[in-house]
């Protein structure tokens, strides 16, 4: 089947995560249990969800010059990624989350960006190439933003399509949404960026239409189980997610945005991508962990034919 070629541009980081009881307060020791270490950054969870959903993708980032940087780069390769443009960085450490999570499932993180911040525009023009040769290029914030706006532009000069999950939220420059044509937040990144609480469909409506105003033409908002809103062009309506029981809720925006610029790319209509998408992040949700709980194309396919 013919397919078009993705470039992700985005983070890789090592996830420590560890499962305690209770936050500690400072000055304490809590004793935690289910140390793991998992494979994350949103660009990287991204990148897997597109290869193992089917994507034709290459990746833009970096990792350190350390051996969990080596067996993420050897980790990406098996997950169907063209890991060509992924350099270990001399005297940089491989990009870190230490993620604590307590009995009640709610976490607190804390990030070192590490080797993502050599994702500089320098960077990228190292492997343009890719972005020219394109046909969609999907983006997240954790990356430096001027990374992120000098891909736009690169993106918008070679009729490349720019997808961003504005994710972790932030405000953006006018200057960048005006170069976006797909954009998918949650409802705390479109309230950030919008100024609007998304709490029903009626506000969802009215922050897709904002987004609309700063030109760009096609909104998907998650709304976690309840599904996405999904506006092209100001007409707007939820689309909602499939029913399953949740074991962790880790990645599955990013396994959404992996599997749905892979459907689109294959051409498939914007409904049926976004059921392909929730498909895909209804399985990672009944899975542990960001990485590992990303499905392979055949398990959305039987997935699919299971609901019919």
């Amino acid at each position: 089947m013919e397919t078009g070629k993705l470039v992700v541009l985005g983070s890789i980081n090592a996830d420590h995560i560890l499962n305690i009881e209770h936050f500690p307060q400072p000055g304490e020791t809590v004793i935690g249990k289910q140390y793991k270490v998992a494979f994350g950054g949103k660009g990287a969870n991204q990148a897997v969800a597109a290869g193992r959903s089917g994507a034709d993708i290459a990746f833009i980032a970096c990792v350190g010059a350390d051996d969990i940087g080596e067996r993420i780069r050897k980790q990406l390769a098996t997950d169907r990624i063209d890991t060509q443009p992924i350099e270990a960085i001399t005297d940089s450490t491989t990009g870190v989350a230490l993620i604590f999570v307590n009995g009640e499932g709610e976490n607190v993180i804390g990030i070192d960006a590490g080797a993502n911040a050599a994702v500089t525009p320098d960077y990228l023009a190292r492997y343009q190439q890719k972005v020219v040769d394109a046909d969609a290029l999907l983006m997240q914030l954790e990356s430096p933003l001027e990374t992120v706006i000098a891909a736009a532009h690169l993106a918008k000069q070679h009729q490349t399509q720019v997808i961003l999950n504005p994710a972790p939220a932030r405000e953006l420059p006018d200057e960048l949404l005006a170069m976006i044509d797909m954009i998918t937040p949650n409802e705390t990144e479109a309230h950030r960026l919008t100024g609007i609480a998304v709490n029903n469909d009626d506000d969802a409506a009215r922050a897709a239409q904002a987004l609309h105003d700063k030109g760009i033409a096609t909104v998907i908002i998650t709304l976690g189980s309840r599904g996405v809103w999904l506006s092209e062009n100001g007409r707007g309506k939820l689309v909602p997610g499939f029913k399953v029981k949740a074991v962790d809720t880790i990645a599955a925006g990013d396994t959404f945005n992996g599997a749905l610029v892979t459907a689109l790319l294959e051409g498939k209509m914007m409904a049926d991508a976004v059921r392909f998408a929730h498909a895909a992040a209804a399985i990672a949700v009944t899975r542990p962990g960001a990485q590992p709980s990303v499905p392979w194309r055949e398990e959305i396919d039987a997935f699919l034919q299971q609901q019919e």
